[in-house]
């Protein structure tokens, strides 16, 4: 299938400033804001500025300073909403890609959602 990116895509949209959105934290390379239909008490998007689909083409093609960067937002974004393990109960991170992880906007995403017990991850698929 190969990794072809959408610049159509709403956090695209986002990046460029043409639909706004409840920042949480901007670095050089990453931009974590709040999702507009929260699954729990902390719900963060943390996307990478660059144009990734997914994970795994982040880290084919990224720059290590992308990497670093994308990372450490991640880690600051769960201290400063409180759910890290040194101040909070912790979190989960989820990241969907194509069709089998149902991911529905083809740019580069993880969800931080905490500030509750989040229950099982996966239902056993018969």
């Amino acid at each position: 299938m190969g990794y072809t990116y959408d610049d159509q895509n709403i956090f695209a949209k986002i990046l460029r400033g043409e639909i706004p959105n409840n920042t949480v934290l901007e670095t050089e390379h990453s931009l974590a804001f709040r999702d507009l239909y929260p699954q729990a008490p902390t719900h963060v998007l943390v996307i990478p500025k660059g144009s990734y689909v997914s994970y795994d083409h982040f880290a084919a093609e990224a720059t290590d300073a992308e990497i670093v960067d994308y990372v450490r937002a991640v880690g600051e974004v769960c201290r400063l909403e409180g759910v890290d393990l040194t101040t909070g109960d912790g979190y989960r991170l989820i990241s969907n890609a194509g069709a089998n992880g149902v991911q529905e906007v083809p740019h580069l995403h993880v969800h931080i959602l905490g500030a509750r017990h989040m229950g099982r991850m996966v239902a056993k698929a018969d």
